[in-house]
C-alpha cells in the first residue's frame, strides 16, 4: 500500500520522506504542480504541529514549574528547577540566574545548570557591565548572537575571560522584575553563534517571570517562618518566665533565703546571679561589687526597672535590678548575662526576682527585729527584776540562754540609741548573747568570762557615734551590768572619751566618780583584796596583816618583820604568796593605791563592827 502525506504526519516523519512522496508521485505520472501543492500544504501542517507540540511542551515546563512554586518551599530547589527547564526547552548549553546586590552596585551568581567551570558560578558582575549586568540594571531584555564580537555591551577582561571559559558565544537575557523592580536576571547561552526568536524570548521571560515569584514566595516563606519562630520563642519565653514566677513563689511560700531565690533565678535567666546589700556586701552568689554600680543603682531605682551596668561600649555589661521597699533600698541583683542580651520577659523575671529578694530581706528584717525586740526586753527585765524570778528564767531558756555563771558585760551610751541597738543587737546575736537599752545606755551581754574586753571594743567599733566611751566588766550579769556601768560614768567623768575600761582599769576611782555608794564598797573589796581576803578565810594565815604591815612600812620587809614580830623570811613568802594570788603587777602605783584604800576601808570596816 502506498504511503501518503496524511501517514507522513501521523507518524511525524521527518522533512526528507515528505521530499522522497513528492518525487515519487512525480514518477509515477502525477502532475507536478499538484504535487508540489500538496507537498507544500503537508509541510506547512507539519510545522504547525510541531509548534503546537513544542508550546505545549513549554507550557508543561511553566505549569511544573508553577506547581513546584506551590510544593516547594527550598528557594534553591525551585530556582535550580526553573534554570534546568529553561535549559532543556531553549535547548541552550548552560542557564543561569543572577540576583542584584543594590550595596555593592553589583549583580551575582545565584544558581547555574550546564556551567564548565566552577569559577563562573562565582562571577559577580558590576551593574551595567556585560549582557547580564546590562540586563540587570536596565530591566530589559538583551540578547546577542555571539557576545565576544558584540560592542554594544561593555566588555571587562575578567568577565571576557570567565565567557571564553565557558566557551560562551550567543547570549540571551531577561530581567528578573519583583513589584516593579528589578532584582536580577535570567539568562540562556548557546556555545556557538545563533540567533534568538521571539518565541525564546517570552518563552525565557515566562521562566523569569516564575523565579520572581519564588523568590517572593520565599521572602514571603522566610517571613511567615520568621514571625512563627518569633511566636514559638516568645510563647516559651512567657512560659519560662511564668514557671520561673511560680518557682519563686514556692521559694518565698517555703521561706527560703535569699540564696534560694538567686539560685531560681540562676535556672531560669541561664545567667550568674549575685546579690548585693546596699553597700555592695555579698549576700548571695559569687564576686564583688561591680564598677559604676552605685549609677546603674540610681537608674534602676528612678525608673523602677532593670538597667544594664554602663562599661565598656563593646562588651554587653551585666545587669542590674534593686530590691526595693518604698523608698528603702534593701539589696541589688547584678546578673552577667555573658554578653547574650536577654529577652524582654527574662528581664521581667528579673524584676520579679528583685521584688521577691526584697520580700526577703524584709521578712528576714522583720524576724530579725521581733528577735532582737525579744530579747533586749528579756535583758531588761533580766536587769530590773534579778535572775532568780522563774518566769524569767524560762524566758531565758526559750532563748538558748542561762541565766546563772558569768557574764561579760559592755556599756556604752550613743547619739542614735535605736539604731545602734539593732547593731548591737547583732554583736550581741552572732555571740549568743542580749541586748538592749537600759537607763538611756546601750548594754550588751554574752554568758561568757573572758570577752569582757573583746565585747567592749567590738561595740565600741559597731555603733554610730564617734569615739564611744564604754565601761565593760565579767561577773554575774547584774554586778557585771552595775561595775561597767560604773566604770562607763568614771570615763565619762574622767574625759576619756574613745576608752574601753573595766574595773581593774579605774580601781578607787570608779568609786570617787562612778556613782558608787556603800552598797558598792564590799564590790571594791573583793576585786581588790578579794583573793587575799579569801586565802586568810580558808587558811587562817594572815596576808591582810602582812600587807598592811608592808605598806606601813614603806615596803620594807625588815622593818615589817619587827611589826609583826616575825623573821623576814617569813615575810618574803607571804609577799609571794600574795604574788601569786594577785598578779605580778601589785606593786606597781595604782595598783598599790587601790590596796592601801582597800586596806584602810577593810579596816575601818572592821572598826565600825567592833573587829
Amino acid at each position: 500500500m502506498d504511503r501518503t502525506f496524511l501517514d507522513l504526519l501521523w507518524a511525524d516523519a521527518p522533512r526528507e520522506e515528505y521530499d522522497a512522496l513528492r518525487d515519487a508521485q512525480v514518477a509515477r505520472g502525477r502532475d507536478r504542480a499538484s504535487a508540489e501543492r500538496t507537498h507544500a500544504r503537508a509541510l506547512a501542517l507539519a510545522d504547525r504541529l510541531a509548534g503546537h507540540r513544542s508550546r505545549e511542551a513549554e507550557l508543561a515546563a511553566l505549569n511544573e514549574t508553577a506547581a513546584d512554586l506551590v510544593a516547594i518551599r527550598d528557594l534553591d530547589r525551585v530556582l535550580g528547577a526553573i534554570v534546568r527547564r529553561a535549559r532543556q526547552l531553549l535547548r541552550a548549553d548552560m542557564t543561569y540566574l543572577s540576583l542584584n546586590d543594590e550595596a555593592e552596585g553589583a549583580s551575582y551568581m545565584r544558581v547555574t545548570d550546564g556551567a564548565l567551570t566552577q569559577e563562573f558560578g562565582r562571577l559577580r558582575l558590576p551593574l551595567g557591565t556585560g549582557l547580564l549586568g546590562l540586563v540587570a540594571q536596565a530591566g530589559a531584555p538583551y540578547f546577542t548572537e555571539d557576545y565576544s564580537a558584540d560592542d554594544r555591551f561593555l566588555h571587562r577582561g575578567f568577565i571576557d575571560e570567565a565567557v571564553e571559559g565557558e566557551r560562551i558565544r550567543a547570549i540571551l537575557g531577561v530581567p528578573l522584575v519583583l513589584e516593579g523592580e528589578v532584582i536580577g536576571a535570567l539568562l540562556a547561552v548557546h556555545r556557538v553563534v545563533r540567533p534568538f526568536p521571539p518565541g525564546e524570548v517570552a518563552l525565557l521571560t515566562s521562566f523569569a517571570a516564575h523565579a520572581a515569584v519564588a523568590l517572593e514566595n520565599a521572602r514571603l516563606f522566610e517571613q511567615a517562618d520568621a514571625a512563627n519562630a518569633e511566636l514559638r520563642r516568645r510563647t516559651e519565653s512567657v512560659e519560662r518566665a511564668a514557671h520561673a514566677h511560680d518557682r519563686l513563689t514556692d521559694a518565698l511560700v517555703a521561706g527560703a533565703g535569699v540564696d534560694r531565690v538567686a539560685a531560681v533565678l540562676e535556672e531560669a535567666l541561664g545567667a550568674e546571679v549575685r546579690v548585693l546589700d546596699p553597700d555592695g556586701g555579698l549576700l548571695a552568689g559569687a564576686g564583688e561589687a561591680p564598677p559604676g554600680l552605685d549609677a546603674a543603682v540610681d537608674v534602676a531605682r528612678r525608673t523602677g526597672r532593670s538597667t544594664r551596668l554602663a562599661g565598656d561600649p563593646d562588651t554587653a555589661g551585666p545587669w542590674v535590678a534593686v530590691a526595693a521597699a518604698g523608698e528603702e533600698h534593701l539589696g541589688t541583683l547584678v546578673v552577667d548575662t555573658r554578653g547574650r542580651e536577654p529577652e524582654p520577659a527574662q528581664l521581667r523575671t528579673l524584676e520579679r526576682g528583685a521584688v521577691a529578694v526584697a520580700l526577703v530581706l524584709l521578712f528576714a528584717r522583720t524576724e530579725a527585729e521581733a528577735e532582737e525586740r525579744v530579747r533586749g526586753e528579756l535583758l531588761v527585765d533580766l536587769l530590773d527584776g534579778g535572775t532568780d524570778e522563774p518566769r524569767l528564767r524560762e524566758r531565758a531558756r526559750r532563748q538558748g540562754l542561762a541565766v546563772d555563771g558569768t557574764w561579760s558585760v559592755a556599756v556604752t551610751r550613743t547619739d542614735d540609741l535605736r539604731g545602734d541597738a539593732r547593731r548591737a543587737a547583732r554583736l550581741a546575736g552572732a555571740r549568743g548573747g542580749l541586748a538592749g537599752v537600759h537607763e538611756d545606755a546601750l548594754v550588751v551581754a554574752v554568758p561568757d568570762d573572758q570577752l569582757a574586753r573583746s565585747l567592749g571594743e567590738a561595740l565600741a567599733a559597731g555603733v554610730g557615734t564617734e569615739e564611744p566611751t564604754v565601761g565593760v566588766h565579767a561577773a554575774g550579769l547584774g554586778e557585771a551590768y552595775a561595775e561597767a556601768r560604773r566604770c562607763h560614768d568614771a570615763l565619762v567623768a574622767l574625759g576619756r572619751a574613745g576608752e574601753v575600761a573595766d574595773p581593774a582599769d579605774l580601781g578607787l576611782v570608779r568609786l570617787v566618780l562612778g556613782g558608787g555608794g556603800p552598797e558598792h564598797l564590799g564590790d571594791f573589796l573583793r576585786d581588790t583584796l578579794g583573793p587575799v581576803l579569801a586565802y586568810d578565810t580558808e587558811h587562817g594565815t594572815a596576808l591582810v596583816a602582812t600587807l598592811d604591815a608592808w605598806f606601813a612600812a614603806g615596803g620594807s620587809p625588815r622593818r615589817t618583820a619587827a611589826t609583826l614580830h616575825v623573821h623576814p623570811n617569813t615575810v618574803a613568802q607571804r609577799l609571794d604568796r600574795v604574788t601569786h594570788l594577785l598578779g605580778e603587777g601589785w606593786r606597781d602605783p595604782a595598783r598599790a593605791l587601790d590596796l592601801q584604800v582597800a586596806l584602810r576601808m577593810h579596816r575601818l570596816r572592821g572598826h565600825r563592827r567592833g573587829t
